[in-house]
């Protein structure tokens, strides 16, 4: 099967994240309904370094679950197409959230999900942030889709 690649100019078509939470910049692969990898370039020209931590930056963790959670949005916008292009998509749980390497300026993050269940408007994925093909995070993340645009 062909790998299916979306650029940043149709992710912020599907997804209503913008500057600076936007944070995945290229869908490398979607199988439909089922899995994503998403590439995420760090650089140190990201507003969350200056702080995070001046001298020794680190790409925050809960971030790195965020990535996660719009990798996994676009498997489920990508699967149910034009009707929930744009909707926003509520966190409702993050589970078994477990940090492994930092991910630091320089980085190509590759952040992968795959569907464990879906049920209405209700999707749960597991996911993972490696960089190198080392792992840097693992969660379990479910999320809404909610009606209003």
């Amino acid at each position: 099967m062909a790998e299916k690649i979306i650029d940043i100019t149709r992710i912020m078509e599907m997804i209503p994240h913008r500057y600076p939470m936007l944070l995945i910049d290229r869908v490398l692969d979607v199988e439909e309904g089922i899995s994503a990898t998403c590439l995420k370039n760090v650089t140190i020209n990201e507003g969350f370094f200056q702080g995070h931590f001046p001298g020794a930056p680190v790409m925050p963790g809960v971030l790195i679950i965020e990535a996660m959670a719009q990798t996994a949005a676009m498997v489920v916008v990508d699967f149910l197409g034009e009707e929930v292009e744009g909707k926003l998509v509520y966190f409702m749980a993050i589970d078994g959230a477990k940090f492994r390497k930092p991910v630091i300026p320089g980085d190509s993050m590759h952040i992968k999900v795959e569907k464990i269940q879906s049920k209405g408007k209700v999707w749960k994925f597991k996911g993972r942030a490696e960089v190198d093909g080392k792992l840097c995070a693992e969660a379990k993340i479910t999320a809404m889709i909610m009606d209003e645009k």
